[in-house]
Formats: structure tokens, C-alpha cells, sequence
């Protein structure tokens, strides 16, 4: 289901996917850098929410500000943060009582760790691609967090190499998982659907 979304900056145009029973948790998932071709469309954040999906999640999905039909311009992360905690709210709405997970991909999956870990609603954070790396990006709430992460990463990623995620990993709080795809890089070419599989298989039994 399309629909537009009260964001800080204007209209956050979003989808969202659910199943026609009540849903086991309502997730947020966040999309790559905007400034690198990041959509809600990009394949492995598709294939992220349709395993999420499957196991019974109503997963929105939608445009950080500037891209596609989101109102406003790119805002170097706080601005975007802002975007997720509006996405957070409508989804906390819409499934009063139902668990509220965090997801996002690269860049998203920074915006959805951090704001996920202090916000006290979500119980999981789920994280793919997370650029641990990359200069700008502060962990400080998802390193003190003692909330469940789910991380899914490929061994051949050229932006976070697989050495310096399990170093980021090994620094994180229990409970955590994590993924490794064999042979996929950074964006996961070829291997999108494989990001699907690990979600589900990662949280389908996930209480």
C-alpha cells in the first residue's frame, strides 16, 4: 500500500507491507545514502522487507526527504533521523501494542540502529550493511545498547570490510547475531534475495 507520511520537512512518501492477520512486530526499514542513489526501491532493501514480510511483520518502507516524492533536501543524517522518528510514530500508531522493530541498509541502517537503540518502543534492531567505517557515523547509542541486533553483511563488502564489521560486532552488547553472505559486496549484487533469507531465517523464530 502506497501513502504519504508527516515528515519534519514535508511528505515522506512511503509503502508499507502487512498480511491479513495481526502482525508479529512493525518494522521500519531505512534505505541507503540519498546522495548515492538510495531509494525504498533499492533491490536488497526490497528483498530485506519481503523476508520480513514473510515471517509476518508489516514493514514500511518510504523516501528519506529528497528522494522520489519526499519533500525537502538531504540533511547529512539529522535531518533524515527526524524523517525515521516520523516513520517510528506512524507505525507506532497504526499498530498500537504490537512490537516496534528498527531495519535499514548501509546508510539506513545507521539511521535505524542509533535511533532505535534510545528510542525505549523499540525492542529490536536490525542492521544490514552497517557502515561502521565510514567517517561521519557515530555508534554511540547502538554500541550502549542492550537491545537484540540482527546484523546481515557480505564477506566481499568494499565500503566495511567483513574484518572491521566483526571488530564493530565483537564491541557490541548481547543478545546479537550476525550473517555473513558469502560473496556479496556492499550492495549485495546477485545476492539481494540471499539478504531476504537471512531475515527471515535470523528472526523467524525470534520471540
Amino acid at each position: 500500500m502506497h501513502l504519504d507520511l508527516k515528515g519534519p520537512a514535508g511528505r515522506l512518501e512511503a509503502l508499507v507491507e502487512s498480511g491479513t492477520g495481526p502482525p508479529r512486530a512493525a518494522v521500519v526499514f531505512g534505505h541507503p545514502h540519498p546522495m548515492h542513489g538510495g531509494t525504498m526501491h533499492t533491490k536488497a532493501v526490497y528483498q530485506g522487507a519481503k523476508g520480513l514480510a514473510r515471517i509476518g511483520c508489516a514493514v514500511l518502507r518510504f523516501n528519506f526527504r529528497g528522494v522520489g516524492l519526499s519533500e525537502g533536501t538531504f540533511d547529512q543524517g539529522e535531518g533524515e533521523m527526524a524523517d525515521y522518528r516520523s516513520a517510528l510514530e506512524f507505525m507506532a500508531e497504526q499498530f498500537p501494542g504490537v512490537p516496534l522493530w528498527t531495519a535499514g541498509f548501509s546508510f539506513g541502517s545507521w539511521v535505524a540502529l542509533e535511533v532505535g537503540a534510545v528510542d525505549p518502543r523499540v525492542s529490536t534492531l536490525i542492521g544490514i550493511a552497517p557502515p561502521v567505517t565510514r567517517e561521519g557515523y557515530t555508534w554511540t547509542n547502538t554500541l550502549a545498547s542492550d537491545k537484540p541486533k540482527f546484523l546481515v553483511q557480505g564477506d566481499l563488502d568494499e565500503l566495511c570490510p567483513i574484518k572491521d564489521l566483526w571488530a564493530f560486532y565483537a564491541k557490541l552488547k548481547e543478545p546479537k547475531e550476525l550473517v555473513v553472505i558469502e560473496g556479496a559486496s556492499h550492495l549485495f549484487e546477485g545476492k539481494t534475495r540471499e539478504v531476504g533469507d537471512a531475515l527471515e531465517d535470523l528472526l523467524g523464530d525470534y520471540e
